[in-house]
């Protein structure tokens, strides 16, 4: 908006060429437009800053409740401040973090087409009730009640809200695309709130929503925004992975987590090294292997296994690999009635090699599974095998059962498993010629290190990770459910095809902190810094020539478009480069008496281990030569 009435003062007489408006990343709030980014610092008194006028409230110690160093850290660096059970004020330090996070997404997101709209942080639960989230959810979602006794709920995401909104104003194919998003307040009413912003109960996301007239268009739509995702974590600095992710009962292969790389994520990350192939542990195929069964080579043999209930125990008292042993899982599926009554169950049994974990999320997906199933409980188990868990297998049931053979069980031979009879195992099994052939083989194990990369390319490593993003396409579920339609070209009524993609906006520092701390405290990216740069001058308060330099290069800082904080409190310098090191500044200068006198000022990135000289005139060039962006 070329537009002189909102135009500084200062800015008309200094420059009189048109210019581009942009947006302040620090004034978000308030929705400062200025002409030129570079000058933000000057007509922005959010971006000039001095220590003295900020609240800087640094701790020695963590609180007894932080168990992840994100938490740690930012309680220590004064970002976040517990209220209650995952509940926390974001503190001046941590909100600017904050604001940057939200600046990048917003730009990327309206680059990318995205509308922005805000959506009420407190909604009808009619709304719910539409799509039988209301009762499914379960008590993450937060339910409440008004003065008149109807109930409401608080969002902990938006998919019903934003399609009630787009059902009343699209009506034609012509209006499609689109594609709206909010950052907003969102709350999750989780029983063990932990880890600081890592699980908290209320928390800031950037949820966004697409609507399109059929499929082909959709899936169109989720590759923008999957594109702008990576143009969002790029920019972020961080260390990522975009996996493969499942999508659960809506299938299709259309759903992607972005994952920032930490030894201290929850999140287990398959890839291959020397491929572009990347999933998470859910989704990650396990192939199986390539060689046919071996032949057998070793008699049936019932062998006593006193007290030795699991594979591990079994293989070391017969001194032999875990990876000949065979585990068994039994499992049950219910048939209800229209009360939701039981009237059936049927009871399956899952082989696995000892070595190896079941994978719900594929066993979710099993002919007769998809309705859901549970373990089954120990008078099924009794009454089907005869014996208790620990020493239970396929041979010698009682009554007949589902067996489900994982791919790397089916091509075993000579191998051990439970003899249905307490402190007995069985060894030398075979398929063939001591029980029938499995009547579902299927993939139902967590990939291992190691694994055959699922595209041919090599081999299985397993990283851990954060998840802080997904993309997913929803398609017509809530649609139908909400029957939300337009008119196709046909003139008939179609429903819309929908994606869905979040970013935990407050998660992601935890995240970035998580991957990026030492012992000294937090390394941001210069990106999502608080700070991009500190001033540290020593004895400002006694020296004239100190205070005067340390302003010149504070100014030329702020002058050059950088987000630069001047330490005027008078601290001793190990307090001060304490309190710099723990709240992590990617940039800090020194000044001192001394090296004036030698023309020279002090220059460290929180990543080097020493500060380095700089001659007094090129200090700026330095740092701008080493800002990374």
């Amino acid at each position: 908006q070329n537009d002189a009435d909102v135009r500084p003062k200062a800015f008309t007489v200094k420059h009189n060429q048109p210019q581009i408006f942009k947006l302040c990343p620090l004034c978000t709030v308030h929705r400062r437009s200025l002409l030129d980014v570079s000058l933000i610092p000057l007509f922005c008194e959010r971006a000039a800053m001095k220590a003295s006028q900020f609240l800087i409230s640094t701790l020695k110690e963590a609180p007894a409740d932080a168990e992840v160093v994100s938490h740690k850290l930012m309680t220590r660096a004064g970002l976040i401040k517990k209220l209650g059970a995952g509940i926390y004020n974001y503190m001046p330090m941590g909100l600017r973090v904050i604001r940057k996070v939200e600046a990048i997404v917003r730009e990327e997101m309206n680059r990318a087409g995205a509308i922005e709209m805000t959506m009420p942080v407190v909604q009808p639960a009619e709304l719910w009730q539409e799509t039988g989230r209301f009762d499914k959810m379960g008590p993450e979602l937060l339910r409440i009640k008004d003065r008149h006794g109807r109930d409401f709920v608080i969002q902990p995401t938006s998919e019903e809200v934003v399609t009630d909104v787009v059902r009343q104003e699209v009506r034609s194919y012509k209006q499609l695309p689109k594609n709206f998003y909010q950052i907003q307040t969102k709350f999750r009413d989780e029983r063990r709130p932990r880890f600081g912003l890592m699980r908290g109960r209320e928390f800031t996301m950037k949820d966004a929503y697409s609507f399109d007239r059929d499929m082909v268009s959709a899936k169109a739509s989720y590759q923008v925004m999957a594109g702008a995702y990576r143009k969002i974590f790029d920019r972020f600095g961080l260390t990522y992975r975009a996996v493969a992710a499942d999508s659960g009962a809506i299938g299709g292969d259309l759903s992607e987590e972005f994952q920032v790389i930490a030894a201290t994520g929850e999140d287990a990350i398959v890839y291959c090294p020397t491929s572009s192939y990347a999933a998470n542990m859910e989704k990650a195929e396990a192939l199986g292997p390539s060689q046919p069964r071996g032949v057998a080579t070793q008699a049936l043999t019932k062998t006593a296994t006193p007290g030795k209930s699991t594979c591990e125990d079994v293989a070391a008292l017969l001194n032999v690999p875990l990876s000949t042993t065979v585990k068994s899982l039994v499992l049950a599926t219910d048939t209800l009635d229209e009360q939701g009554e039981i009237v059936k169950s049927q009871v399956w049994l899952l082989l696995l090699r000892g070595d190896h974990d079941m994978n719900e999320v594929k066993v979710g997906k099993l002919p007769g599974m998809e309705g859901g199933f549970r373990f089954a409980t120990l008078s099924e188990i009794e009454d089907h095998f005869g014996c208790k868990p620990g020493y239970l297998g396929p041979l010698n049931l009682k009554k007949s059962v589902h067996v489900v053979a994982d791919r790397d069980v089916a091509v075993m031979a000579d191998w051990i498993c439970g003899a249905n009879e307490a402190d007995f195992h069985i060894t030398g099994v075979n398929w063939g010629r001591d029980l029938p052939e499995p009547a579902l083989v299927a993939d139902i194990r967590n990939v291992v290190a190691g694994d055959k990369s699922p595209d041919g390319q090599g081999e299985l490593a397993i990283e851990r990770g954060i998840e802080v993003g997904h993309v997913f396409y929803l398609g017509t579920k809530y649609s139908k459910a909400m029957n939300a339609t337009f008119l196709g070209e046909d003139g008939k009524p179609q429903f819309l095809e929908m994606g869905c993609y979040g970013i935990g906006i407050t998660r992601l520092p935890a995240a970035a902190i998580e991957q990026n701390h030492d012992e000294r405290g937090i390394i941001w990216p210069d990106a999502i810094a608080p700070f991009t740069a500190v001033v540290c001058p020593i004895g400002m308060d006694r020296s004239e020539a100190v205070k005067a330099e340390a302003e010149r290069i504070y100014n030329g800082l702020l002058e050059a478009g950088v987000d630069v904080i001047l330490d005027d409190r008078g601290e001793r310098p190990g307090a001060m480069f304490a309190d710099w090191e723990l709240i992590g500044v990617p940039h800090r200068i020194t000044i001192g008496d001394k090296g004036l006198k030698d023309g020279l000022v002090e220059y460290q990135h929180r990543r080097d281990a020493e500060s380095s000289k700089v001659a007094v005139a090129e200090i700026l060039a330095h740092v701008k030569a080493r800002l990374s962006v």
